[in-house]
C-alpha cells in the first residue's frame, strides 16, 4: 500500500464512525416509535391499510407475513418486465424481458441481491426501473432492517409472546429512515452530475472512429471458442455512440443506502453517469456502510447496554480493516507477468504502478480495491471496477468477504443479525469450555437456538457449494465459461457465492444470462435470503419468551476484547472453513501458477 491508500483508509474509517453513532441513535428512535411527529402519520396509514398497530405478532406470523410480502414483490417485478413493451415510460421501446431473465431479476431485487444478468440501459424501461427495481430496493432493504429489529427485541424482551408488528416495522423503516436519507442523497448526486431525467437516448458523433472487438456468439447466444479454447472475437468499428439517460440519481441513492447494488447502467458505479467524481465515489462507499454500522449502535441502545453494540462494531471493524489492507496491497503489488522488461530476477517482480487493469483511471487502485472490499463486506453488488481483473489474491478478498456471510457490517440488517448468530454460537462454545449453560444478554442459549443458528449458518454454504458443483458438472454450466481453468472455476464459485449470500456483484467473464444460470441462481438467491431469515425470526421468538437471567460471577462477559476476539475467531473458523477446498481450486491455485 502507498501513502494514498493508508490516508484514504484512515479518513474513511474516521468519518464512518463519526456518522454511525448518531445514525444508531436515530435508528433506535425510529424503530422504537419515539418520533412523536411521526405517530399521527403512521396511525393514518395503518387505518387506511386496515392494520392494527397495537396487535403484535408471534415469530411464525411475522415470518409468514414477511414471506407473503416479498412473494408479492417478486410477482409484481416479474409482471412489469414481461409487460413493459406495452406500458408507459418506455421511450426507447424496450422489449419484454424473457421469462427466465424476468424470474431471476424479480427474485434478485426482492431478496436484496440485485444480481443483474442483463444490460440495464438496453433491457429495462424507465417504468420497470422505477416502479419495479427501485421500489424493491426500498422494500428489500426494509425487510433486512425489520428482521434484525425483531431479533433485538427477542434479546430485549422477556416472557413475551410477540416480536413486533411487521407492517408497522416496514412502514417505519421505509418512511422515516430510508426515504428521507435517499431524498437528500439523490439531490446531492444530481448536483454532482449524476443523470436524472426521462429523456430519449441521444445518439452523438464521436471525434474518432472507435475500433473494438466483440465475442462471436453461436445460435444460442453462447461465446464461440477457437481450437485453443479461447473465445473467438470479431472486429467492429463505429463513429456513433448512444448515451443512456433516465432517472438514475434517485435509484442510485437507494442502491447504496439500502446495500442493494443494482446499477441503472451495466457498468454500475464505474460509469460516470452513476459515479462521476472522486467525491461521489467516497460518499458512495460511506453510504454502503452507514446504516449497517449505525445498526450496531442501535442494537446497544435497544438492549440497554451500549458496550454490546461497541463490541460487535469493533469485531466488524477489525475484519474490515484486515480485508481492506489485503485487497489494496495485493492490487498495488500488481501482476508479475507485466513486470518491466530486463528486471533483475533478484528484485521484486512487481508491475509498475500496480494492477490498473479493469479499474477506472478516475479512481485508481486504492479507491477501487477499497470499494470492492466494502461492497462485498456488505451485501451490496455495487462495483466501480472489474473484479474479474483483480490479481488472484486481490479477487480472493471480495470472495472471502461474501463467504463469511457478509457479517462485516453486512447489508442493512442482514450483517448484524448474521453477526449475532455467530455471537450465539460463540457463547455456546464458550459455555462448553467453562462447563455451564451459555448465556447471551441474559438469555439462556439452549438446544432450539443452536439448531436454528446451525441452519442459518449452514444454508448458504450448502447453496454455494452445491450450485457450483452442479454448474461445473453440467454442459449448460460449462458453456457460459469464457476463461478455462482455475479462473473460470473462480467465476462460477463467485457467481453462486454472490447469489446465495445476496450480494449481487459479479466476477465477470461468465455468460450467466441463460435459462440454466437464471433459474439456478434465482433459486440460490431466494433460499439464501429466507433460509436464513426464518431461523433468525424463530430465534427471536424463542428468546423473547424467555426470562432474563441475572448476571453472576460465572457469566461470560459478552463485551470487551476477550469476547470480541472470540467472536472474530468463530466467524473465521466457522464461516470460512466450509469454503477452503473450493478456494484452493480457484484463486489460490491461480495465484501459485501466476507467481511460479
Amino acid at each position: 500500500m502507498n501513502a494514498h491508500g493508508w490516508t484514504l483508509l484512515a479518513v474513511y474509517s474516521v468519518v464512518l464512525w463519526l456518522l454511525a453513532m448518531p445514525m444508531g441513535r436515530y435508528i433506535a428512535a425510529v424503530m422504537e416509535g419515539r418520533l412523536r411527529w411521526a405517530g399521527r402519520i403512521e396511525a393514518g396509514l395503518c387505518r387506511l391499510c386496515g392494520v392494527k398497530p397495537e396487535a403484535e405478532m408471534g415469530w411464525l406470523q411475522y415470518a409468514l407475513a414477511l414471506l407473503l410480502f416479498n412473494g408479492l414483490g417478486v410477482l409484481a417485478v416479474y409482471a412489469l418486465q414481461r409487460l413493459q413493451l406495452w406500458l408507459p415510460l418506455n421511450p426507447q421501446g424496450m422489449a419484454n424481458v424473457s421469462p427466465d431473465s424476468s424470474f431471476n431479476t424479480a427474485i434478485s431485487f426482492a431478496t436484496n441481491t440485485n444480481w443483474q444478468g442483463y444490460v440495464g440501459e438496453t433491457t429495462m424501461s424507465y417504468l420497470t426501473q422505477m416502479l419495479g427495481l427501485a421500489v424493491q430496493n426500498f422494500f428489500s432493504a426494509a425487510t433486512g432492517i425489520v428482521v434484525v429489529i425483531a431479533l433485538i427485541r427477542g434479546f430485549a424482551r422477556h416472557s413475551a409472546k410477540a416480536i413486533g408488528n411487521l407492517w408497522v416495522d416496514l412502514t417505519r423503516a421505509t418512511l422515516w429512515l430510508l426515504l428521507p436519507l435517499c431524498i437528500v442523497y439523490a439531490v446531492f448526486l444530481a448536483q454532482q452530475g449524476v443523470v436524472q431525467n426521462f429523456d430519449d437516448y441521444p445518439v452523438v458523433q464521436t471525434l474518432e472512429t472507435q475500433h473494438y472487438e466483440t465475442p462471436k456468439l453461436d445460435a444460442e447466444g453462447q461465446p464461440v471458442k477457437g481450437a485453443d479454447g479461447q473465445p473467438v472475437t470479431e472486429p467492429q468499428q463505429t463513429r456513433e455512440q448512444t448515451l443512456a439517460m433516465g432517472p438514475i440519481a434517485s435509484q442510485e441513492a437507494i442502491k447504496m443506502l439500502g446495500t442493494n447494488g443494482g446499477g441503472f447502467l451495466n457498468a454500475n458505479s464505474a460509469h460516470p453517469y452513476e459515479n462521476p467524481t472522486p467525491l461521489t465515489n467516497f460518499v458512495q462507499m460511506l453510504s454502503i456502510f452507514l446504516i449497517p454500522a449505525g445498526l450496531c449502535f442501535a442494537f446497544g441502545r435497544m438492549v440497554q447496554d451500549r458496550r454490546q453494540g461497541w463490541t460487535v462494531a469493533a469485531a466488524m471493524g477489525v475484519l474490515f480493516l484486515v480485508g481492506a489492507v489485503a485487497a489494496m496491497s495485493f492490487e498495488q503489488q500488481g501482476n508479475p507477468l507485466l513486470a518491466p522488461l530486463g528486471v533483475d530476477q533478484g528484485m521484486s517482480l512487481a508491475q509498475a504502478g500496480g494492477n490498473m487493469e479493469g479499474k477506472e483511471t478516475r479512481f485508481g487502485i486504492a479507491d477501487t480495491a477499497l470499494f470492492a472490499t466494502i461492497t462485498t463486506d456488505a451485501s451490496c453488488g455495487a462495483i466501480n471496477g472489474w473484479h474479474d481483473s483483480f490479481t488472484p489474491l486481490g479477487g480472493l478478498v471480495p470472495l472471502v468477504n461474501m463467504q463469511l456471510g457478509e457479517v462485516v457490517f453486512g447489508g442493512v440488517g442482514t450483517g448484524l443479525y448474521g453477526m449475532l448468530i455467530f455471537a450465539i454460537l460463540a457463547v455456546f462454545i464458550a459455555g462448553l469450555m467453562i462447563g455451564r449453560t451459555p448465556e447471551y444478554l441474559g438469555k439462556k442459549i439452549e438446544a432450539h437456538e443452536m439448531k436454528m443458528s446451525s441452519i442459518a449458518i449452514l444454508v448458504t454454504p450448502l447453496l454455494v457449494l452445491l450450485g457450483t458443483a452442479i454448474a461445473v458438472l453440467s454442459p449448460a454450466g460449462q458453456a457460459g465459461v469464457a476463461n478455462p481453468g482455475a479462473h473460470g472455476f473462480s467465476e462460477i464459485l463467485y457467481a453462486f457465492t454472490s447469489a446465495a449470500n445476496n450480494n449481487g456483484s459479479a466476477f465477470g467473464g461468465l455468460s450467466a444470462n441463460t435459462p440454466f444460470y437464471n433459474v439456478l441462481l434465482g433459486i440460490a438467491m431466494w433460499f439464501g435470503r429466507f433460509g436464513v431469515i426464518v431461523p433468525v425470526l424463530a430465534i427471536a421468538g424463542s428468546l423473547a419468551a424467555k426470562k432474563r437471567i441475572a448476571t453472576t460471577s460465572g457469566t461470560l462477559p459478552t463485551h470487551g476484547l476477550l469476547f470480541g476476539g472470540l467472536l472474530i475467531g468463530i466467524v473465521l473458523l466457522v464461516g470460512l472453513l466450509n469454503y477452503v477446498p473450493a478456494l484452493a481450486l480457484g484463486p489460490v491455485v491461480e495465484h501459485l501458477v501466476l507467481w511460479k
